[in-house]
């Protein structure tokens, strides 16, 4: 499984609710936007706090460092994407096929919506090669427990070979990914829908 569109930070709240929001939250949300939008190297704690409304002791207050930030921020967008798949199981119930369909078919739509800049958590694990980093952690686990996931419902579906259809379908999804951000979006969502029909009529016991 792979990041679904409802894993994009929510918009950074406005200057006549942000009083309203606790400083840790309103830090996590402007933090999510900065992030997703510019990149996690390129913003400072400085620009953080000040568009948060608040002052670079009040972020250290909540979060030890910049990488602890970062790593809360990461982990945030992973409880978004697993809800969010909870959720198509649930509409889904019993009928897995459906599910892997209605997952791709978020995930197709999603390449199209300006606002598309890439799944958060591979776009960091790009910034953040370094193994210590405590956001490498969140990265891996949360990418892992996709996984997982999406091998198991293949199986249920009585798709053969689970695993490698659940491995093919994350390198045509982050393949697409990537072709969305260099060259464009335009088709793309119809063409990952009718390549990956292929890859379920090639698993068909």
């Amino acid at each position: 499984m792979s990041a679904p569109a409802k894993s994009v930070p929510s918009p950074v709240p406005s200057p006549s609710r942000a009083d309203a929001i606790p400083p840790r939250a309103r830090i996590l949300a402007v933090a999510a936007e900065l992030f997703y939008r510019h990149g996690i190297r390129a913003v400072g704690v400085e620009s953080i706090a000040e568009a948060a409304g608040t002052n670079k002791m009040t972020l250290y207050r909540h979060f030890d460092s910049k990488d602890e930030l970062v790593a809360e921020y990461l982990r945030q967008q992973a409880a978004k994407a697993d809800a969010w798949w909870a959720g198509l199981e649930a509409q889904h119930a019993g009928d897995p096929l459906a599910h892997i369909r209605a997952w791709l078919a978020a995930v197709a739509a999603h390449l199209a919506d300006g606002n598309f800049r890439g799944c958060p958590l591979i776009n960091a694990a790009v910034e953040l090669p370094e193994k210590d980093h405590p956001a490498r952690a969140v990265i891996e686990e949360c990418k892992r427990r996709q996984r997982e996931a999406l091998v198991g419902l293949c199986g249920k579906a009585g798709l053969s070979e689970p695993e490698m259809l659940a491995d093919e379908f994350s390198l045509l999804i982050e393949g697409a990914r990537v072709t969305a951000q260099s060259m464009g979006a335009n088709g793309l969502d119809a063409r990952l829908m009718r390549m990956s029909d292929a890859l379920i009529a090639a698993h068909r016991r």
